[in-house]
């Protein structure tokens, strides 16, 4: 058992030592991805690569992600190309006149672009780097801000992606009956004790009421020096010939934006027939009506948009298929099954927050461990005599720690991308305040589990 352990384990132990080595994400994935394969599929792991890459490509989960960012990217690139970036960047500075208010309009952006982690990050991101690059704040803070309300956020509004799928969950395995599954995630929120404690440390870090440790202490210095706002490795600036168009005007950037989000909304939370409404918006507004682009400029700028999003896309792809290399190796199955029921019945919300919360960072997959851990740890939770809310709502806030965490999660690597700062740079200098988020967490789900008894799970 030891040795089939230490297989099942090994593909994420070498992400991890790799990017510490390395410092670097994408080659700590490969070197995972590759080494996994080899493990499994012995001489015939190139040939596996390579078909699980196409079939991960042909996947509709992640063609979708793959054509929403891809679209994001290059809208979001139009908007700057408009100058409706620099329009929305010219309002908000002359409101907000110091790093800590464009980093705290950054926050309420975040909590009001709830209806899908993708959709939050690089439009806020988007919206708010000319301001607090402007301010000369550190391209680490914004990055963390961009991700603590991304996922966290998801968690706690009953209308974004994450709620909806969950609730399908719930009512599959048996946490919820047929068509209350909505109803009973709801009911779940108040108990979401990551989602919560993430988004309320965000401005008590802002204030500097929460001190900045490690790497985000050394990025302000950085900035403080008169540094680079970016971190050594993040991503390239635009080319000094892609400038705005002049005779910008606010409504280049409100106008695409609205689309985009009321789109979204009516498309059921559908990002990609969101952005799909924006990107033609765009078109229409700047090619038609206001003609300062023509229609090989709409298609450069947007081309240029979806490239650079290529590295971003890349991680997200590798990380895809270590999910599933992990998946064929059993690993949540392997936590789970060995953790959960040996413990006692008070614990298991706190245990099940801190085991999900483990195989969440050190596999990337967030929605496919809670398809895994609720059926298994909802029965526990029966026989146990605690409520399967309470213990669902562990399940649910994992998964959310696990997006804001792990440095190779599609939602940190693209609010890294969409900051414009390395990747494993940006996990590195939130992980103190991650880690926080998790520990009251789990104290809060400790003290509600023990007011539930303390009877042994058999």
């Amino acid at each position: 058992m030891a040795t089939e352990t230490w297989t099942v384990l090994l593909p994420t132990v070498t992400v991890l030592l790799v990017a510490v080595a390395t410092r670097s994400t994408l080659p700590a994935l490969a070197s995972g991805v590759l080494l996994g394969h080899f493990l499994l599929d012995g001489t015939a792991a190139i040939g596996e690569l390579a078909k699980a890459a196409t079939t991960q490509l042909t996947t509709p989960t992640v063609a979708w992600v793959v054509l929403v960012c891809g679209l994001l990217g290059g809208l979001t690139h139009l908007l700057v190309r408009a100058g409706g970036t620099a329009a929305f960047a010219r309002l908000v500075s002359a409101r907000v006149r110091t790093g800590r208010g464009s980093l705290l309009a950054a926050w309420a952006a975040g909590l009001v672009v709830f209806i899908d982690d993708y959709l939050n990050v690089l439009l806020v991101g988007g919206a708010m780097r000319p301001v607090t690059d402007g301010l000369r704040v550190p391209r680490e803070r914004l990055a963390y801000v961009l991700d603590a309300t991304a996922a966290p956020v998801c968690l706690l509004v009953p209308l974004s992606t994450w709620s909806i799928y969950v609730a399908g969950l719930l009512e599959t395995s048996g946490a919820a009956a047929a068509g209350t599954g909505m109803a009973t995630y709801i009911s779940l929120i108040p108990w979401i004790f990551y989602g919560w404690f993430a988004v309320a440390i965000v401005p008590l870090v802002i204030y500097g009421w929460i001190p900045a440790w490690g790497a985000m202490r050394e990025a302000d210095a950085r900035v403080a020096a008169g540094g680079h706002l970016a971190p050594p490795g993040s991503p390239p600036e635009p080319e000094a010939g892609e400038c705005p168009l002049p005779d910008d005007r606010l409504a280049d950037f409100l106008v695409p934006v609205a689309v985009l989000i009321g789109g979204t909304v009516l498309s059921g939370g559908d990002a990609l027939r969101g952005g799909i409404w924006g990107l033609l918006a765009v078109v229409v507004q700047q090619g038609l009506f206001r003609r300062r682009m023509s229609a090989s400029d709409l298609a450069e700028t947007t081309c240029r948009g979806i490239g650079m999003m290529i590295p971003a896309l890349a991680t997200i792809l590798l990380a895809f298929m270590l999910q599933a290399l992990n998946a064929r190796l059993g690993l949540t199955e392997l936590v789970i099954e060995a953790v959960a029921p040996r413990l006692p019945a008070a614990l298991l919300p706190a245990a099940a927050f801190v085991v999900v919360s483990a195989v969440t960072f050190a596999s990337g997959s967030f929605w496919g461990t809670y398809a895994i851990a609720l059926p298994i740890l909802i029965p526990l939770s029966l026989e146990a005599g605690i409520p399967t809310g309470l213990t669902a709502a562990a399940v649910v806030s994992a998964g959310g720690f696990g997006s804001h965490a792990c440095f190779f999660g599609d939602s940190t690597v693209l609010a890294s991308q969409a900051a414009g700062c390395n990747n494993l740079t940006h996990a590195r200098s939130q992980w103190p305040y991650v880690l926080l988020g998790a520990a009251l967490a789990t104290v809060a789900y400790l003290a509600v589990g023990l007011a539930f008894g303390s009877s042994t799970i058999k």
